[in-house]
C-alpha cells in the first residue's frame, strides 16, 4: 500500500542529508532545481524500497510520481521503469502514457537520466520517433533533456542517426545541462563507432559549446582531444 511506503520512506529521510543534497541539485532561487524540496534518501535506500513495493498500483505510483519531495518521485520512476521491462506490449502503454501525462514531475535531470532512455527509448525503438521531436521543441529545460537521453536505448542498439539530429538541434541551447547531455550522448556514440562521431564533430565542432565538445571527446587519445579544442 502507498501509506505503507511513505512509512519507509519517512523512516530512511536524513535532516542533514536533505541540506547537503539541495545545495547539490541547486534549488535556491533562480537555479535549475529552484523550489525542490528533499528528504534526505539515499539512492540505495531508494531503490531498495521501490523493490520492496514493486507491486504497487500504477495509480499509486502515479500519485508518488506528483508528490513535492524528489526521492519520492524518484522511487516512483524507479518503479515505473522496473515496471515497464518486466511488462508486455499492451502494459507498456499503459505505462509509457502515465510517464508522458506527467513530464513535469520529471523535473531534475537524476529524475530524467534514470527514466527516460529506459520508458521512452524502448518504447519508441520500433515505432515512428516524431514524439521525440515534440518534446525538444518544448520550452522545459528536462523535457528537452528528454528527447536526447531517450536515445541512448537507440544507440545501444547501434541507432544513431536521432541522437545526432537531436544533438545537431540543441547545440544553440544555452543551458549547460542540455550541453553535457548532448555531449554525453555523443560520446557514447563514439564509444560504438569512432568515425561516425568524427563526421558529426567534423560538421559541428566550431559551433559546439565547450562543455559539449569535452564531454563528446572524452574518450579520444589526448592528441586527438588537443586537436578538436583547438578548432
Amino acid at each position: 500500500m502507498l501509506e505503507d511506503l511513505y512509512t519507509d520512506l519517512q523512516n530512511k529521510s536524513s535532516p542533514e542529508r536533505a541540506v547537503f543534497v539541495s545545495r547539490f541539485f541547486k534549488t535556491g532561487k533562480g537555479q535549475y532545481g529552484e523550489g525542490d524540496i528533499f528528504a534526505g534518501i539515499s539512492n540505495p535506500d531508494a531503490r531498495a524500497i521501490a523493490k520492496k513495493h514493486a507491486q504497487l498500483p500504477l495509480t499509486d505510483i502515479e500519485k508518488l510520481l506528483q508528490n513535492p519531495i524528489h526521492e519520492y518521485r524518484f522511487v516512483a520512476l524507479v518503479l515505473l521503469t522496473n515496471r515497464f521491462t518486466k511488462s508486455n506490449t499492451d502494459q507498456r502503454e499503459s505505462l509509457v502514457a502515465c510517464y508522458l501525462r506527467n513530464l513535469r514531475f520529471v523535473n531534475n535531470w537524476d529524475l530524467v537520466d534514470t527514466s527516460c532512455h529506459k520508458i521512452i527509448g524502448p518504447y519508441l525503438l520500433n515505432k515512428d520517433r516524431s514524439l521525440l521531436y515534440e518534446l525538444v521543441e518544448s520550452s522545459d529545460l528536462w523535457t528537452q533533456r528528454i528527447s536526447i537521453i531517450s536515445t541512448f536505448h537507440f544507440i545501444s542498439k547501434g541507432q544513431f542517426s536521432d541522437t545526432l539530429r537531436l544533438a545537431a538541434h540543441l547545440l544553440p541551447h544555452p543551458h549547460d545541462l542540455i550541453h553535457k547531455a548532448v555531449g554525453w550522448m555523443l560520446r557514447e556514440v563514439g564509444k560504438r563507432d569512432e568515425l561516425v562521431l568524427e563526421e558529426f564533430l567534423g560538421e559541428h565542432t566550431r559551433q559546439m559549446p565547450r562543455t559539449a565538445l569535452r564531454y563528446a571527446i572524452e574518450k579520444f587519445p589526448e592528441s586527438k582531444r588537443k586537436y578538436y579544442l583547438a578548432l
